[in-house]
C-alpha cells in the first residue's frame, strides 16, 4: 500500500499506516507515504511525545545501523461501524489497527416510520460511550448507495427506496458519517487488513442470506455510476425462476441464497420448514447425500456466474466471506471443478481464498470506511472523508 500524503496530512497518514501495516521503521514510513525522511522524523517525534506512537524493538539490518520500529500506542482515535440488517443492527468500536474494542447488537425494524431515528439513537449512545475521540461513523447495509458521503440508500431487503441515511445520521450524531453497500465495506476492510493488502485488483464474494460481490480495481472500490456495481446476486441465471426480493425472476440470489437453498431442501424432504439453514448445514455435515447435493448444485451455479465476472475484471485473487462459510466444504464440491473449467486457460490458476467468518466482520467493514480515509486517493469518501481527516489532524495536533 502506497499513498502520497500532503504535508498537513502526514501525521494522520502516519497513524493510519502504522495501524494497517503494523510496526514500521521511519525510512519505510517515508517511502510508503512519499515524503522525506526528515519530515517523518519530525512528525513521529511529535507523535511519540503526544503518546500516540511508541518506539518498539529494532528491525534486523542488512548492514549499518538497525532501524527502530514505531507502533501505535493504545490511545489512538476510534471509528464506529454499524451493519444494518432487516432485524438488527450490529455496532463495533474499532481502532486504527483493525482491532474491535467493543461490540453490541440491537433489534431493528427498518419498516418503522421512525427507523432512522431509532438507528440514530443507537449510534448516538455508541459515540457517547467512547472515552476518546471518535473520527466518524461508518454504515454498511445491503443495498445501493449513491455515494459514501451523501448516503442515499435503495435497499429492497430493508424496504427502503432513496432513503437519505447519511443526512439523517449526520444531523443526529454531529460527527462525519460514511455510508456504503455492506459488501463494498468488507472489500475496503480486506484492502486494509486482509488478503487484499497485497493486491491492487481483487474480488470479495459473500454467500449467505444474499450473494454479494465487492470489486477493488487498481486499489479503489469500483462503485459504478450509481453505487450499484458488483451486484452479482442479481445476475439472471435462467429464463424463469423464483421471484427475487428485487422484483425480478431467477436472480442468482433468488436461486442459491439461504432462503432458496432451504426451500429446495424442504421440497426434497431433507429438513422441516422450521429447521432453518442451520438444520440444512447439520444434515450435510452428518453425511446426508441430498443435503450435500443441494449445496453442490449451488456451488456449481455460483462458479459459472463468478467465472464470467472474473473474465470482466481480471482480478489477482478472489476472497470468499459471509455467513455461508460454515457450509463451504459442501459448496466447494460443486464450485471448484466448475469454476476452473469455465475460466480461460490462462486464468485457471487464479487464487481463491476462503477466510474465517465472524459476525462482527460486517460492522468492522463499516468502521473501516472511516479508517480508510487517509488512503482515499480516489476521493470516494468525499466531503465526509475530508471531515474525518480534519478530526484526525486535530487529534494529532
Amino acid at each position: 500500500m502506497s499513498v502520497t500524503a500532503r504535508g498537513e496530512q502526514v501525521p494522520a497518514a502516519t497513524l493510519a499506516l502504522l495501524g494497517t501495516r503494523g510496526p514500521l521503521g521511519r525510512a519505510e514510513i517515508a517511502r510508503l507515504l512519499g515524503v522525506s525522511p526528515a519530515t517523518i522524523t519530525q512528525v513521529t517525534r511529535e507523535l511519540v511525545e503526544r503518546g500516540m506512537v511508541v518506539e518498539l524493538d529494532t528491525a534486523p539490518s542488512q548492514g549499518g545501523r538497525p532501524a527502530r520500529l514505531l507502533g501505535l500506542s493504545g490511545a489512538q482515535a476510534r471509528a464506529i461501524g454499524a451493519k444494518v440488517t432487516n432485524d438488527h443492527v450490529a455496532v463495533v468500536s474499532v481502532g486504527f489497527d483493525g482491532e474491535v474494542r467493543g461490540q453490541a447488537t440491537y433489534p431493528f425494524d427498518p419498516s418503522r416510520p421512525d427507523a432512522l431515528d431509532a438507528l440514530g439513537h443507537v449510534l448516538r449512545e455508541a459515540v457517547a460511550a467512547e472515552d476518546g475521540p471518535v473520527l466518524g461513523v461508518g454504515i454498511g447495509l445491503p443495498g445501493s448507495v449513491d455515494a459514501q458521503d451523501s448516503g442515499v440508500v435503495t435497499a429492497p431487503t430493508l424496504g427502503w427506496t432513496a432513503v437519505p441515511v447519511g443526512a439523517a445520521l449526520r444531523h443526529a450524531l454531529g460527527v462525519p458519517v460514511l455510508v456504503e453497500n455492506d459488501v463494498n465495506a468488507l472489500a475496503v476492510a480486506e484492502r486494509l487488513y486482509g488478503t487484499g493488502r497485497g493486491h491492487r485488483t481483487f474480488l470479495v464474494l459473500t454467500i449467505g442470506r444474499g450473494i454479494g460481490c465487492g470489486l477493488v480495481v487498481d486499489g479503489g472500490i469500483c462503485r459504478g455510476a450509481g453505487g450499484g456495481a458488483g451486484e452479482i446476486g442479481h445476475v439472471p441465471v435462467a429464463e424463469d425462476g423464483p421471484v427475487c426480493e428485487c422484483g425480478n425472476r431467477a436472480c442468482l440470489e433468488a436461486v442459491i441464497g439461504d432462503a432458496a437453498l432451504l426451500a429446495r431442501a424442504v421440497e426434497r424432504g431433507v429438513v422441516a420448514p422450521g429447521d432453518g439453514v442451520a438444520g440444512l448445514v447439520a444434515a450435510a455435515d452428518a453425511g446426508d447425500a441430498v443435503a450435500q447435493e443441494v449445496y453442490r448444485e449451488a456451488g456449481a451455479l455460483l462458479a459459472r456466474t463468478l467465472a464470467g465476472v472474473v473474465h470482466v475484471i481480471d482480478p489477482e485473487v478472489v476472497v470468499l466471506l459471509g455467513e455461508g462459510i460454515r457450509a463451504w466444504r459442501h459448496w466447494e464440491r460443486g464450485f471448484d471443478p466448475v469454476f476452473r473449467a469455465h475460466l480461460l486457460p490462462s486464468r485457471r490458476s487464479l487464487p481463491f481464498v476462503v477466510e474465517p467468518w465472524a459476525e462482527d466482520k460486517w460492522a468492522l467493514g463499516a468502521a473501516t470506511l472511516v479508517l480508510a480515509t487517509p488512503f482515499d486517493v480516489s476521493g470516494a469518501s468525499g466531503d465526509q472523508g475530508r471531515l474525518v481527516l480534519a478530526r484526525l489532524q486535530e487529534a494529532t495536533s
